[in-house]
């Protein structure tokens, strides 16, 4: 197997850690790794295979020996910085939303489009979160009775919105703490000074809302469930709604979500189909209260499926939920998967 000259661009974010401990634990054959990062993080040092590692300040020169760049730093600097990665030989990976609608660029999960990767032309683009998880699911059930409609309403965690975000929630926890200890506890409400990052409170609230409103009232995350959904399945006569809600959990994201299919499949059929399923792991046992959550995920590499049942409303319907680790197979894993298979 070929080594390569990694570079991580965002090595300091939440993602960028999980690259780098992913990288290490899958034994990834690296020759040389390079950490680039904004420029206050220029000298920090961080620990890769026991050894310590200086970050560097990002630059379009940053990528003179590098192979592979996996790319979490934001959108605005994947479409700055990655051209000139491409111009010095190498292959991109991006986990931001800079290139995923871009016909030129394949948008790939693994365990469904592995075939994807081959088109490249120096860039790789990782689909969001919320769709990974959705397509490891739903892929296998499409191609045995082929999906005509998805109906997924999704829980996110905090920490799919940043570091800050998780700060956020504990320090707003940590308040209502101390307001209930000191008996000054109404409506479970925090101080605005505890509102930052969030439009609104998180901490024992929903919110429904992630990324931008558009002009058609869906949300720009609900959006590209929709469309990335349809490009990395290949079949755009699926018909996609969303509903994208941030509630007050720290990792791991939910979905829950009502397909319609073509042809029958029983509840059991599906069970079985998705415990043979690449990627999915089936926690399905009702009766035990056996079903996925977001404790079970966090920290896991699985897709995790349950509460599998038909959709008595509809002739060809079932319901799912669905559970996985946002910054891990809905992030850095699924990058480092496609870096596997060049």
């Amino acid at each position: 197997m070929k080594n390569w000259n990694v570079a991580v661009m965002g090595a300091t974010g939440a993602v960028g850690s999980r690259f780098l401990s992913i990288l290490e634990e899958r034994n990834f054959p690296i020759k040389s790794i390079k950490l680039l990062a904004s420029k206050r993080s220029k000298g920090k040092s961080i620990k890769f295979k026991k050894r310590s590692c200086e970050v560097e300040e990002l630059t379009h020169d940053s990528f003179k020996g590098v192979e592979l760049v996996l790319s979490s730093a934001g959108a605005e600097r994947s479409l700055e910085y990655l051209p000139s990665a491409v111009k010095a030989g190498c292959i991109c990976i991006d986990n931001s939303s800079a290139f995923r609608m871009d016909e030129n660029v394949p948008l790939v999960v693994p365990e469904v489009n592995p075939h994807a990767v081959k088109r490249h032309r120096g860039i790789i683009a990782n689909p969001n979160c919320s769709t990974i998880q959705l397509v490891v699911a739903l892929w296998p059930l499409h191609k045995k009775a082929k999906i005509k409609r998805v109906v997924v309403s999704t829980y996110q965690s905090v920490s799919g919105a940043g570091g800050k975000n998780i700060s956020e929630l504990k320090e707003q926890v940590s308040y209502l703490q101390k307001a209930k200890d000191a008996d000054l506890i109404g409506k479970h409400t925090v101080g605005k000074s505890c509102i930052k990052e969030f439009p609104h409170q998180i901490a024992f609230n929903l919110i429904p809302h992630i990324d931008k409103f558009l002009d058609n009232a869906y949300t720009k995350e609900e959006m590209k469930m929709v469309n990335e959904t349809r490009k990395i399945m290949e079949d755009d006569s699926i018909g996609i709604t969303a509903t994208a809600i941030r509630v007050p959990v720290y990792y791991a994201h939910s979905e829950s979500v009502n397909i319609e299919t073509e042809d029958k499949l029983s509840r059991d059929e599906a069970k079985g189909i998705l415990s043979r399923a690449p990627g999915v792991t089936l926690i399905d046992d009702p009766q035990n209260f056996r079903y996925p959550m977001p404790l079970d995920a966090e920290g896991t590499d699985g897709v995790f499926v349950g509460r599998v049942r038909e959709d008595e409303s509809i002739p060809n319907g079932l319901n799912l939920w669905i559970v996985s680790d946002n910054l891990r197979k809905g992030a850095a894993l699924n990058a480092i998967q496609i870096a596997e298979l060049l």
